[in-house]
């Protein structure tokens, strides 16, 4: 059993201190409480936590986030590709550690957490009304919270802390969808008609492949006859150099091509060797995505007169394309290379407002034909007359 220990200050102030064993059976003590009473509850509660097996040594509890944090980013960085692990380094960076890197993790409580996802997503202003500081964006501040709860998650695993204290703050923000760029077959045709390398656009607008994806596809993966693509690459940009790796969700797909874009694409590969990259630059190279206001994609877009779409719209043209075709979700999952057709629902919701006006049609013509009274029997012909 613990016992509980007076003690004076050399100002002469009075302090109690408790001393216990471990679970390992070895004595410590905890000094500092400035009543009895606070000494008895903690005493009180280290013997239920070593009942029920909860204890968590308060030495464990004074290594600070960043001294933590090193091993839960060099996992991250082993776990994710590099295009993903970028912004989790770089929110860690500019927001995370500026804030709690030499703060210890037994210190962290949740009332100083939400303060702090408050002070990330908030505006600043000076007197003259300026805008001195711009708040962070839902993303960015979600980001920022999950790396310190993912943090803290694992000072739990290692029985640093008994729970996490960052868990369940009330104040983090929603993201709100984007409005979405819906292009139509012509809008299309005119970007297309526009651009540097309209067999790209049409590819994007016509199978969904992300950029990625259409640039490190090589000869090898294209099967013209059958009007299909292969999908096993994805080349993503990360800072200033370009990353090679396996698609999202790291699975390959098979998409269909139109037959227009079929033809486009086998002008492109004639007297290619099947390694060589479909998409190259006029020195040959591996396409780099258009740079903003300036590149060939934005100045088509502003030369097609078409409402303002980004690269990736494109996909979600394709989708939409596919919709208005008749392409179930099934088929349009496998398409975009989603886990899951409720993940396609869920993407692309609005593009099934048509789906659920028929099921009211439906459930109304239902209702009607149940509803008329049955005919009456006919006589039976052996039946007495008059």
């Amino acid at each position: 059993m613990a016992t509980i220990e007076k003690y004076t200050l050399g100002d002469g102030q009075t302090r109690y201190q408790v001393r216990y064993r471990k679970p390992d059976r070895k004595q410590t003590k905890k000094r500092g409480f400035t009543t009895k009473r606070d000494a008895e509850a903690f005493a009180a509660t280290v013997e239920v936590q070593k009942m029920q097996g909860s204890y968590v040594a308060p030495a464990l509890g004074r290594i600070t986030v960043e001294e933590l944090a090193q091993t839960w980013l060099q996992r991250k960085e082993a776990d994710l590709k590099a295009s993903s692990y970028r912004p989790v380094e770089a929110s860690w960076r500019n927001h995370v550690k500026p804030r709690w890197g030499s703060t210890r993790v037994m210190d962290v409580d949740l009332d100083a957490v939400e303060r702090w996802i408050a002070e990330v997503g908030q505006t600043t202003t000076g007197a003259d009304g300026k805008v001195v500081r711009k708040g962070a964006g839902a993303t960015v501040v979600l980001r920022a919270y999950g790396i310190l709860a993912g943090i803290l998650d694992a000072a739990v695993k290692q029985r640093r802390l008994p729970t996490n204290p960052a868990r369940t703050p009330e104040n983090l923000p929603r993201k709100k969808p984007k409005p979405r760029t819906y292009l139509t077959h012509q809008q299309v045709a005119l970007l297309a008609a526009e651009a540097k390398y309209p067999a790209l656009v049409n590819l994007l607008a016509y199978t969904g492949l992300r950029w990625g994806e259409a640039t490190a596809l090589r000869v090898k993966d294209l099967d013209l006859p059958r009007k299909r693509i292969t999908v096993v690459e994805n080349a993503v940009q990360v800072g200033a150099v370009v990353v090679v790796g396996t698609p999202k969700n790291d699975e390959s797909r098979v998409v269909s091509v139109p037959e227009f874009v079929v033809f486009e694409l086998a002008g492109l590969c004639r007297g290619k060797r099947p390694d060589d990259l479909v998409f190259l630059d006029d020195q040959g190279r591996r396409l780099n995505r258009p740079v903003s206001f300036t590149g060939w994609y934005p100045l088509a877009v502003q030369r097609a007169g078409i409402p303002k779409v980004t690269i990736h719209d494109l996909r979600h043209t394709a989708a939409s394309l596919a919709v208005s075709a008749g392409v179930n979700v099934k088929a349009l999952q496998r398409m975009l290379g989603h886990k899951s057709a409720a993940m396609t629902l869920d993407t692309y919701s609005d593009l099934f407002d048509d789906d659920l006006d028929a099921v009211g049609v439906a459930l109304d013509h239902a209702r009607t034909t149940a509803s008329v009274p049955k005919m009456c029997p006919q006589a039976s012909a052996s039946a007495p007359t008059g």
